[in-house]
């Protein structure tokens, strides 16, 4: 089985149009599965629902997503953060849809001047017919093939937005498998409560499995974790590994960062200029955390975290800086010193 997430900025009829709607919470998910060459391919698009008022569910959609959905309404400033969003991800391939509403009108010509001007250049422009969206899709995941099969022999990381107890199953964590391929009876390490636990079960698409892999949104039976040790935005990765005997040492698949170093890439719609004691937050891999800047020397700054956030050590996710206060609120992204 083979998933793309779609992260999207549009409406619930045109998702709808495309795939089947599943899930309502802070993201709004739509599923659609077809059998190709006797291999199960399902496209699952991941809409933020509460955006523009609060910024998380957009973020922590692109953060699952692989390519990208905007349907353009109008061009606003909206218009701008979603575009900085995406860019700042690197999504580099999505779909935008020119689809004004009754009586308006959208400069398509504008609008592919602010993708290419926000790096978003190879996006294809389109008409909101859910079935050829739906198809281009599917020429996005054989594009991406390669990249998808890579990440699901990489290191497991798991980023976790749900948990709670189930009635003759117990402890339940409900995420998205970021990278890497978690199995039943796996060893698991929690962070950032540094909890332990065993899988003993999984469940993708509501059907029992034995494995689950990158992409995948995946529920995992805890057995032999506390309830406190999970949060909404913990992450769940395989124990390190340190056998003297066989001098066999491998790390943890993330690595923890109370402070940072960071080199930012500032978007070229953001004209605010950040400064030392300014209050940020970091999204990553479902993670929101807020952060205080210690320093700043041209593009590097230091930042101290309220909370640890994990970084992966193989094909980090892309980190988006925000200050909320800005306009637009995402300032861009950053590559962080992965040295623990």
């Amino acid at each position: 089985m083979t998933v793309l997430n779609v992260a999207m900025f549009g409406s619930d009829e045109l998702a709808k149009e495309i795939a089947k709607a599943t899930d309502q919470r802070d993201v709004h998910t739509y599923v659609h599965k077809e059998i190709q060459d006797g291999v199960a391919k399902i496209i699952s698009i991941i809409r933020p629902a509460r955006y523009p008022e609060r910024l998380r569910p957009l973020l922590n959609a692109i953060s699952a997503g692989r390519v990208g959905i905007i349907e353009i309404n109008n061009i606003d400033a909206t218009l701008g953060e979603v575009l900085v969003a995406f860019a700042s991800s690197n999504i580099r391939l999505g779909i935008a849809i020119i689809n004004p509403k009754d009586g308006d009108w959208v400069d398509q010509d504008m609008a592919e001047k602010m993708f290419a001007q926000a790096g978003l250049s190879n996006w294809k422009f389109m008409s909101p017919d859910g079935l050829e969206i739906r198809n281009q899709l599917y020429h996005l995941m054989s594009e991406i093939e390669d990249e998808l099969a890579d990440s699901a022999s990489s290191p497991l990381v798991v980023s976790i937005d749900q948990h709670f107890n189930v009635k003759g199953i117990g402890l339940v964590a409900i995420g998205y498998v970021q990278c890497g391929t978690l199995k039943v009876h796996d060893e698991l390490h929690i962070l950032p409560s540094n909890g332990t636990g065993n899988t003993k079960s999984l469940q993708v698409m509501d059907d029992d499995v034995q494995q689950a892999q990158s992409g995948d949104r995946v529920g995992i039976a805890i057995r032999g974790a506390k309830e406190d040790s999970l949060s909404n935005g913990s992450i769940i990765v395989k124990p390190a590994i340190n056998d003297k005997k066989t001098n066999t040492q491998i790390p943890l698949s993330v690595v923890e960062h109370k402070s940072s170093e960071m080199k930012l890439n500032i978007s070229p719609f953001q004209k605010r200029i950040l400064n030392q004691g300014d209050v940020i937050h970091i999204s990553v891999d479902l993670q929101f955390t807020v952060g205080r800047i210690k320093s700043v020397n041209n593009e590097k700054i230091v930042v101290e975290w309220d909370s640890p956030v994990y970084i992966r050590r193989e094909n980090p996710g892309s980190a988006i800086i925000a200050q909320l206060d800005s306009k637009p609120r995402i300032m861009g992204s950053a590559s962080l010193d992965l040295n623990e």
